[in-house]
């Protein structure tokens, strides 16, 4: 029987390292099967929590942030491609050319973890921005990329109609926070082991099978 390891998977769907991340951990539990299972639950975190709901443009909204001069900006997108590319997920760096605010794309992730979904949304949100430069705050996005893995249409344009799952969010969000969490991803494995950051397949690998064995 293989040892189950609950993961927390603190992270942003429009947070680059954070599909690095999650591909990397798929991709090492996948060389572990038999050995090691996953209890995946996706957690919030907001990159841009004051983002305005029309966003911002990317070279703009880095420079501030960071610091970053356009042609460090092209080198990290380049770099992340690639890291992406190995990985089997693609970057569309010509479709995306804006940040956005996913408080609305958190809570739409609350409610499919309720429904068992919650991996496959997530995945496809991914995709939705990375892949195909979509806005993830915006409703009609968020409603089809809900269509898309199963979830009900209806329910999910009610949710995002209202104000349902906005304080479990925020609690999430504010739980990790204070416990020190300020960068994404995190990869707490069951609640004491922490990972930070898009690590490369080995790394996981290796941290998976020692918790796993330490039983």
């Amino acid at each position: 029987m293989p040892t189950t390891l609950k993961i927390d998977f603190v992270s942003d769907v429009s947070c680059p390292w954070c599909i690095i991340g999650l591909k990397a951990l798929e991709q090492a539990a996948d060389r572990l099967q038999g050995e090691v299972a996953l209890d995946l639950h996706f957690q919030p975190f907001e990159l841009n929590p004051q983002m305005a709901p029309e966003g911002q443009d990317i070279g703009e909204h880095l420079q501030e942030k960071y610091g970053a001069t356009p042609e460090q900006s092209q080198k990290n997108r380049e770099a992340i491609a690639a890291r992406g590319a190995a990985l089997g997920f693609t970057f569309s760096m010509d479709k995306r050319s804006r940040i956005y605010n996913t408080f609305d794309a958190h809570r739409l992730l609350h409610w499919a973890e309720e429904k068992g979904l919650q991996p496959q949304l997530k995945h496809a949100l991914f995709t939705a921005y990375f892949s195909d430069g979509q806005n993830p705050s915006d409703h009609e996005v968020l409603v089809n990329v809900a269509e898309e893995v199963g979830l009900d249409v209806a329910e999910a344009r009610a949710l995002l109609a209202s104000d349902r799952y906005a304080d479990a969010v925020r609690e999430r969000e504010q739980f990790y926070l204070q416990n020190g969490i300020h960068s994404v991803p995190a990869i707490i494995i069951n609640e004491r082991h922490l990972i930070q950051g898009g690590q490369p397949v080995e790394v996981f690998e290796q941290a998976l099978r020692q918790i796993a064995a330490q039983g």
